[in-house]
């Protein structure tokens, strides 16, 4: 239940035309459902603007179409994160307009969209072209870091937002990022994802004048240690304004950015 379906339901009280008793039906679920394995928080999406999303490794596949078919029967968006594609082919099983994202790794559900897929369908919201808010960018270093991008972006576009995307612009080729300045200075908030190293979020923040948000991921050879230096790289930045999320958490990257693109009231020229 989002803001809107709970006025309805005290809009209803209200007027009379809905009983108490039937209120307290719609309203009794609200705060969470147990589902045994796992308690669906019906209130997320009051409280933080967007419904819980649905992290998939390690569950099985009975268990993430249990907690979607709970997130979608209340008319919200489903995200699931971290699912192979065989996963995905089980889904649809059940959910014939979910939508399996290959590069991120992940499978969308638009709210109310539960009845079995037609030719011609539209596509998701978050997928259609300019749809959203505008202000996000992803910027990945290199092709190897694109999946951790991909649900960076994937993750701010369900949440109602337009992400634009400059990928392969790693700083062993700087010229390649300045070629996109104009991008960088008309967003509002970025996310950097880099392994490696981890140096490109630093550059990115120091030329721009809003938030950076650094993701580093495992990309990398052994002293690498599967994304620590690259952690550490961001960490130890010395320019303001870098924030870091943790080692290939795109999804933290993006739902944070569209977080503060909400909040940004700001334009660039």
């Amino acid at each position: 239940m989002n803001s809107k379906d709970l006025e309805r339901v005290l809009d209803r009280l209200r007027r009379g035309t809905l009983s108490t008793a039937q209120a307290m039906r719609r309203l009794r679920t609200l705060p969470y459902e147990d589902l045994g394995f796992a308690k669906v928080d019906n209130h997320r999406a009051l409280r933080r603007g967007f419904p819980e999303v649905i992290f998939g490794e390690g569950k099985s596949v009975p268990q993430i179409i249990a907690i979607m078919g709970k997130v979608a029967s209340k008319r919200q968006p489903v995200l699931v994160t971290r699912v192979a594609p065989e996963v995905y082919r089980k889904v649809r099983s059940r959910f014939k307009k979910a939508r399996y994202h290959p590069e991120a790794w992940a499978i969308t559900l638009e709210a109310g969209r539960l009845r079995e897929t037609r030719p011609g369908s539209p596509k998701p919201k978050a997928a259609r072209e300019g749809a959203g808010k505008p202000g996000i960018l992803v910027v990945a270093a290199g092709t190897s870091d694109i999946r951790v991008a991909e649900e960076a972006a994937l993750t701010a576009e369900i949440m109602g937002n337009r992400v634009e995307r400059v990928y392969d612009v790693g700083i062993a080729g700087l010229h390649r990022l300045l070629d996109h300045m104009d991008k960088l200075l008309k967003a509002r908030v970025i996310v950097a994802v880099a392994g490696m190293e981890g140096a490109l979020p630093s550059i990115v923040s120091a030329l721009v004048d809003v938030p950076v948000i650094g993701v580093p991921t495992s990309v990398g050879y052994g002293t690498g240690i599967k994304g620590v230096a690259a952690l550490m790289g961001m960490l130890n930045s010395c320019s303001s304004g870098l924030l870091v999320v943790n080692i290939d958490n795109g999804f933290g990257a993006g739902y944070s950015a569209a977080v503060i693109n909400r909040h940004s009231g700001h334009t660039h020229a």
